[in-house]
């Protein structure tokens, strides 16, 4: 029997979270683990095709971003870092804690590993932190993972 049979990897597509990526890699390497990925956009912030970091700063413009292209750049990134592991990546809608929780239990997974610092800063004290979320919701292991 392995260690951990299966992993989920959390990600929000930031660099910062770099580091989670690569740790729950590295233990997949070493366990011989199933892996998926999941990004959650998260549609809590407004629209789920769009959304405006107008809190950027005074007298900066406001960024509009594609989620669908974040997505895939999350998505892209994963596996760029996963070389030769295979890795599922699933992109889904909601609030990015209760559905990386509901997919780790669909999945079975043995391990969630997940970033305590991401996007952060002003965003975080408005939604709180989704690491926080999970360590207190999940059923099972919970790596949390400080960049």
């Amino acid at each position: 029997m392995k260690l951990f049979e299966s992993i989920l990897i959390a990600t929000d597509g930031s660099a910062k979270n770099k580091e989670a990526i690569e740790v729950g890699l590295n233990i997949a390497r070493a366990c011989g683990s199933k892996v998926w990925a999941i990004y959650v956009i998260d549609t809590g912030l407004s629209s789920p095709i769009q959304y405006s970091t107008a809190l950027a700063g005074p007298g900066k413009p406001d960024v509009i971003v594609d989620l669908d292209d974040e997505a895939k750049e999350a998505s892209d990134r994963i596996r760029t870092l996963a070389g030769n592991i295979p890795v599922t990546v699933v992109i889904r809608e909601g609030k990015p804690a209760p559905e990386i929780i509901r997919f780790a239990t669909e999945k079975k997974a043995d391990l969630i590993v997940i970033g305590s610092r991401g996007k952060g800063g002003f965003e975080r004290l408005l939604l709180g932190s989704v690491a926080d979320e999970v360590v207190r919701a999940a059923h099972g292991n919970v790596l949390v993972v400080k960049g």
